[in-house]
């Protein structure tokens, strides 16, 4: 009897776990875009478009009178990591919505004639968040530097532009392969927004200044005298340019970016605490949202030395992050502390217009507090206003 129970236990779970994985998973893994059975839907249906949030068509497939198909980019380069490609692989949206843009919702008495006649059928359209006024803006504003500009509403967490440079044509991909993906130097097909990592530089002193509030509830009578340069245990830390900011408090030690100030603040730290506030900003761990993203680093530990600390503190030595992961902490500030789940489809639609999903915004977790968040505003500001970024 107990073996008959045990057993007729297992069954009922694993039917349980059935019903549950084809009603809420099944979808997630048919769309991953390692599974390489969903190739075989091009077999029957002609992939979708990819629309901005507008109505744009950022990306679509135009059939001969042959049957063949080409996939076209209307703007070329100016969408080219995040919309992508779907030759040679796949990147961006045409990665991540593969399987809606395989996936048919048409009529379905149209769908049937189809099959009966031998003709593919037409995949639903993707429309994205991205805003294709802002995308222009942010594409014109880069200009000729490599690098990256990412914009998400902090309410929401709409991706509504995301530039990478260099860039490249998605529609001579196919033509050009051998180029593109071989230009090591370049590395032209990496998304340096959601894949890039660099040096936070001094935008990790959000973090640092953030720790230290944590650590002490009176963060408003820290002082410090800046004399151009800080040296503990033969590691020197400089400001930028050797300038001498003098006595600062914490806001403005924020303001000025001072170096030192900061070093002297990462030593006064903990480091396993500051270790686990990172985590919980969300570094060496995978970030949320649709597109591929690589994980930031933060090395710091109980072995770290003086020298390491420092640099750390300042958003120099290990610590590796990617703008696409920057954003999404000054976003939790902008937003009360609150970081939304970011996206960048927004629905998908049939080829005639009609809704099939609908992607609502969701709430990932609160990141640090309301009062926290509303602070490390007002120092941003200040840097904007009356510090090192007041050409702006």
């Amino acid at each position: 009897m107990v073996i008959t129970y045990a057993f007729l236990g297992i069954f009922i779970a694993l039917m349980g776990y059935f019903a549950y994985f084809e009603t809420v998973k099944s979808e997630d893994f048919i769309n991953s875009p390692y599974n390489a059975r969903q190739d075989s839907f091009s077999s029957s249906t002609v992939r979708g478009k990819i629309m901005g949030s507008g109505g744009e068509i950022l990306a679509e497939s135009n059939v001969d009178a042959e049957g063949k198909e080409t996939r076209t980019y209307p703007y070329r380069n100016l969408f080219a990591h995040v919309v992508g490609y779907s030759t040679h692989g796949k990147l961006g949206v045409e990665s991540a919505a593969n399987f809606n843009l395989l996936r048919s919702n048409s009529f379905f008495l149209e769908r049937i004639v189809n099959e009966i006649r031998g003709e593919k059928n037409t995949g639903d359209d993707v429309v994205t968040t991205l805003n294709v006024s802002l995308q222009q803006a942010a594409y014109d504003a880069l200009g000729e530097h490599d690098g990256a500009v990412v914009v998400m509403e902090p309410s929401t967490g709409r991706i509504l532009a995301m530039v990478s440079k260099p860039d490249f044509d998605p529609n001579e991909v196919a033509a050009n392969w051998e180029a593109i993906s071989g230009d090591s130097e370049s590395s032209v097909l990496v998304n340096r927004a959601t894949q890039g990592q660099y040096p936070p530089g001094s935008t990790f002193k959000i973090l640092t200044t953030l720790e230290y509030m944590n650590e002490n509830s009176n963060y408003n009578e820290y002082s410090f005298r800046c004399n151009g340069k800080l040296n503990v245990d033969n590691s020197e830390i400089h400001c930028f340019g050797g300038e001498v900011h003098g006595n600062e408090d914490l806001k403005a030690s924020f303001k000025n970016s001072c170096n030192t100030s900061f070093s002297n603040i990462g030593l006064s730290l903990d480091k396993a605490a500051f270790r686990k506030f990172c985590k919980k900003m969300l570094f060496n761990q995978k970030l949320p949202g649709d597109l591929d993203t690589k994980k930031s680093s933060f090395s710091l530990d109980a072995s770290s030395g003086t020298g390491e600390t420092m640099q750390t503190a300042i958003g120099q030595g290990k610590t590796l992050v990617s703008p696409y992961h920057m954003m999404l902490i000054s976003a939790a500030i902008a937003n009360d502390g609150v970081l939304m789940t970011p996206y960048v489809i927004d629905h998908t639609q049939n080829k005639d217009g009609t809704l099939v999903k609908q992607f609502e915004a969701a709430e990932y977790g609160k990141l640090l507090s309301k009062e926290q968040a509303q602070t490390i505003r007002e120092y941003m500001q200040e840097v904007v206003e009356s510090g090192t970024a007041s050409a702006l």
